[in-house]
């Protein structure tokens, strides 16, 4: 009997289910169990077909030549094995996707740094229940109240009138 062949999965699943979400792990879970049936599947059959005793049938066919027509066609069979013909497009998917990847980790960062200095003038605010109209007007300029520009109800742009000119 041929030694027994070992098959690897090239995916590492450990690696891959740390990035899967809760929201999508039963999909993973699926997915990794169809992988693992066919696996066991293919495992379950022998690395090499099962010798054929041509002997046997040698003795037991009569029709002359046909044994040794069968024993040639079988040994010269060969099941070729596919084309891979997918790898280059998923390798250049891969390369356009690391590229997009760095770009968002670029903009998030980008907007993290913004965030955090949005927080920090924050912080540097008095609480709204401590302020006065001027330590408001000081940290809100465009929003304060203005004597010499007042706004209509809602106060809002769209409410807003443009201001009329008096003539003199």
């Amino acid at each position: 009997m041929a030694a027994k062949r070992i098959a690897q999965s090239a995916i590492n699943w450990s690696a891959m289910a740390e990035k899967v979400s809760e929201s999508q792990r039963p999909m993973f879970n699926a997915f990794k169990l169809k992988s693992d049936q066919y696996l066991r599947r293919v495992m379950a059959n022998p690395e090499n077909p099962p010798a054929i005793d041509w002997a046997y049938y040698q003795t037991r066919v009569a029709v002359p030549g046909l044994v040794e027509s069968f024993k040639k066609q079988y040994e010269g069979l060969q099941v070729p094995y596919p084309a891979d013909k997918v790898t280059a497009q998923v390798d250049a998917q891969e390369k356009e996707m690391q590229v997009s990847i760095k770009e968002f980790v670029a903009e998030s960062n980008r907007r993290v740094m913004d965030a955090e200095a949005e927080l920090k003038n924050w912080a540097s605010v008095l609480p709204f229940s401590q302020m006065t109209m001027e330590d408001y007007a000081e940290a809100f300029p465009d929003k304060a109240w203005n004597a010499a520009n007042p706004t209509f109800w809602p106060h809002d742009e769209a409410s807003q009138q443009e201001p009329v000119k008096a003539e003199h």
